[in-house]
């Protein structure tokens, strides 16, 4: 593996005291990316000085994960800024409350999905969506992860998909890659305990990652993201996790 980022959300409260100091300690571990949050606003830093941070420290962030709201607001602006950052992906990982009881709003959110990634490839970036365990949930029969995939245009939006998350809401992830192929670009490296109830250390739990990453074309063209949300030594077990993706053979 010789491309491996890390999720901002796996050392949330690090960045939150000191993100120039978390993003110094990520990369003396070894990682070459980092997935930002806009949606944390960065933790309160501008564009400017996220540039200069990832150029002080040698990182990269060719992704950032975004509130769906900036699809509708702006969206120029956002896409502008992905630019600014070189972004290769602007991430949403969930909608809104209202999608959760709702396929007519998923059916909105595809199509709003469809007209936002035809603008950012104006500008070479890719919108992308992420799974999170209630896409898996049928609506009225309907798996609403399903109807996504189904409306969205794989030339103007792409799939992230994260592993562990599919497992805790019942998915698999490699039958869904193996159905997919041509859609998931973008991967979050997060294992699962037995019970799929949270999120482990990489290696410890039930996520078949030998497997599912090497039935993946062009793995080296893709991102792979470290993330783990529930760890209660998050730069260490971001350490660890580290350890086993480069000692990963695929």
């Amino acid at each position: 593996m010789k491309r491996v980022s890390l999720e901002l959300y796996s050392v949330r409260n690090e960045m939150r005291k000191d993100p120039e100091g978390t993003l110094a300690a990520v990369r003396v571990m070894g990682y070459d990316d980092v997935e930002l949050l806009w949606s944390f606003g960065n933790f309160g830093r501008t564009n400017e000085q996220v540039k200069a941070a990832l150029r002080n420290t040698g990182l990269k962030a060719p992704s950032a994960h975004i509130a769906p709201q900036l699809l509708t607001q702006d969206w120029q602006k956002s896409v502008d800024a992905a630019a600014y950052l070189e972004h290769e992906y602007l991430i949403v990982p969930s909608l809104t409350a209202e999608a959760e009881q709702s396929l007519d709003e998923w059916r909105r959110w595809a199509d709003r999905f469809n007209e936002a990634g035809a603008v950012a490839r104006q500008r070479g970036i890719w919108l992308g969506f992420h799974n999170e365990p209630n896409h898996m949930k049928p609506i009225d029969g309907v798996v609403p992860f399903d109807l996504f995939l189904e409306r969205t245009d794989p030339s103007l939006v792409r799939l992230q998909l994260d592993a562990g998350n599919m497992r805790m809401g019942g998915g698999d992830p490699i039958a869904y890659l193996r159905r997919h192929l041509d859609r998931f670009w973008s991967f979050h490296i997060k294992d699962v305990v037995a019970d799929n109830s949270r999120d482990t250390d990489l290696g410890t739990g039930t996520v078949d990652f030998t497997a599912l990453l090497g039935m993946v074309p062009d793995l080296e063209r893709k991102l792979c993201v470290v993330e783990q949300e529930g760890s209660p030594a998050p730069l260490e077990s971001a350490r660890r996790n580290l350890q086993f993706m480069r000692a990963l053979r695929v």
